[in-house]
């Protein structure tokens, strides 16, 4: 895929400013045709005392990372009880608030809308982690949250390497999603409102799932399972350096995260409605491709 690579580096290096970009397309619009924005030099600095906070055992060993929803000030997953889970609680928080002030100047036509912010502190060791093969990330596939259906939201997210060894964390990227649900879409089965009724009523999920939350979830799944797709399907692979911040539209832009320890994430939803282009949107692609099927 390097002769049409999806990875749209930005030469651009501070969290209080917008990069000068007045060439069309814009940055959404890259965003919203399932690229990467890459900036290779937004770095987010980090205290001495906040980088001896980067160690493994200062997660809870029932999850996989560190997570704090911004809304409420709940931070979960945290296994000390002392004053370093009120300094990880701060460096989290600053992280969600530098996301916010840049993506409000970056992608301003998103700026009211972005919500349900969860920040992440990811301190294991990419492979380190035992996991079951759909929660294997080092696998291909698009984002969507098994227990929390977002319907007719996206899900928006700003990555940034804070190793501070030098390790670059390697991703693949895969294809476009309209080239990538027209190849499993067939072989998804149908949508039961009843099931979507009872996983809800039985409290697996937040609230039901829709017809689009079935179909992520079935492409999801059945992406990771094949085993020939993630070694031959179309892909590029990626560094990100220390210091360096990637946004992408994760339930869009097929990713896969090979190498690599210490990362914070900050995911966002957006309404589909809130777009530059809703018909962009993954939810308008399967739309579009049901009906014509």
């Amino acid at each position: 895929m390097a002769a049409s690579s999806r990875i749209i580096v930005i030469d651009h290096a501070s969290w209080d400013a917008a990069p000068g970009m007045d060439a069309a397309p814009s940055p959404a619009a890259e965003l919203e045709e399932g690229k990467v924005l890459y900036f290779p030099r937004l770095r987010f600095e980090l205290t001495d005392a906040e980088t001896a906070l980067l160690d493994p055992s200062l997660v809870d060993p029932k999850r996989k990372n560190i997570s704090l929803n911004a809304v409420t000030g709940k931070l979960t997953g945290v296994a000390v009880e002392d004053e370093r889970r009120d300094a990880i609680g701060a460096l989290v928080r600053r992280y969600y608030e530098t996301t916010r002030r840049f993506l409000d100047r970056l992608l301003p036509h998103y700026a009211a809308h972005l919500h349900a912010p969860t920040t992440s502190l990811r301190l294991h060791r990419i492979g380190t982690w035992k996991m079951s093969w759909r929660k294997d990330d080092s696998r291909l596939h698009v984002d969507a949250f098994p227990s929390r259906p977002v319907g007719q939201q996206r899900i928006l997210r700003v990555f940034n390497n804070i190793n501070p060894h030098g390790d670059a964390r390697r991703w693949r990227v895969g294809e476009s999603f309209e080239t990538l649900s027209a190849r499993y879409l067939p072989q998804i089965p149908p949508y039961r409102p009843g099931v979507a009724w009872l996983l809800h009523k039985l409290h697996v999920t937040k609230s039901r799932r829709s017809a689009y939350d079935h179909i992520m979830l079935q492409l999801h799944d059945r992406m990771k399972a094949d085993a020939d797709y993630q070694r031959n399907g179309p892909q590029e692979s990626i560094d990100f350096p220390p210091g360096s911040t990637w946004i992408c539209f994760s339930d869009q832009t097929p990713h896969a995260a090979m190498t690599g320890q210490f990362m914070l994430e900050q995911t966002y939803l957006l309404p589909v409605s809130a777009m530059e282009n809703p018909e962009r949107s993954p939810q308008r692609v399967l739309e579009r491709q049901l009906a014509s099927a």
